[in-house]
């Protein structure tokens, strides 16, 4: 009889464990919940996300960190290459990628994105002593970056950009744009094109070196991706989305790192894709 109170009194323990291991793990399944977040961002993006002896800079890294002020969180940034962001987030690797990652079809049954918090558009950048690229015709035949994990080459070979029109652009790989530029620079590629944001920082680092040919050809909703279905999460990133707007936050940290570039800025807060998956 003694022993089977004991097991009893075992099997309780172990359930009541259980119980606040669940409780634990349901607390903690939405950044909502957490007094810390993981941020996933870019540290080869000038003006956006780039590594230097300090940390991180730039217009990403401040919207992450205002972000993140406003949910009460405190900030732990993380490097998110373009080719990691969806498997990042559904590991558990980051709670949250703020890196020019735009909101699109195929990223949405992966990924649950609050805002956009901005809108840019895709554009070519070329050397600056190359006139014979000046749209996005002209890249037939091309050399043309491809990064890992960037739809922004797509967007041109397989005809997903405004004009609806493919080019026979020939793809180079890279791992990411600090690569492209260096290929750039050195004559192994002729153009490298994604958003005019990613494209300013990279021309005001490198002078008249490089140029953008300013034929912008898409619309880029810039997202903060979250794990797929924290709905609680993305609704108070949206929150202080709207904050950002209404405090003139949005307007201050685009005029900060792309002002010096004239890159406009759309001062109406971009509408909400929703956070229901």
């Amino acid at each position: 009889m003694r022993v089977s109170k004991y097991g009893v009194a075992l099997a309780a323990l172990a359930a009541g464990s259980m119980a606040v291991s669940g409780c634990s793990e349901k607390k903690d399944s939405s950044i909502a919940d957490k007094d810390k977040l993981v941020i996933g961002v870019k540290y080869d993006q000038p003006a956006l996300g780039q590594k230097t002896g300090s940390g991180v800079e730039g217009f990403d890294v401040d919207v992450a960190n205002y972000i993140a002020k406003k949910m009460g969180k405190s900030v732990e940034f993380k490097e998110a290459k373009s080719g990691n962001r969806e498997s990042f987030l559904a590991n558990g690797t980051v709670d949250m990628i703020i890196a020019t990652y735009s909101i699109t079809p195929a990223r949405k049954p992966k990924v649950t994105f609050a805002g956009p918090y901005i809108i840019t558009h895709q554009d070519i950048m070329v050397r600056g002593n190359d006139n014979s690229i000046k749209d996005l015709a002209a890249l037939k035949g091309k050399k043309l970056c491809a990064v890992q994990g960037s739809n922004s080459w797509k967007n041109i070979t397989e005809g997903t950009n405004k004009d609806k029109v493919k080019v026979a652009a020939k793809t180079i790989p890279a791992q990411g744009y600090d690569e492209c530029i260096t290929q750039l620079k050195g004559g192994t590629i002729d153009a490298v094109s994604t958003d005019a944001t990613i494209l300013a920082g990279f021309v005001n680092r490198e002078g008249s070196a490089l140029k953008v040919a300013n034929s912008p050809f898409t619309d880029e909703k810039y997202g903060v991706g979250i794990k797929k279905g924290d709905e609680k999460g993305c609704e108070a990133v949206n929150k202080a989305i709207t904050d950002m707007y209404k405090d003139g936050t949005a307007k201050t940290l685009w005029d900060k790192w792309f002002g010096k570039a004239g890159l406009p800025f759309e001062a109406n807060q971009p509408p909400a894709e929703g956070c229901k998956a």
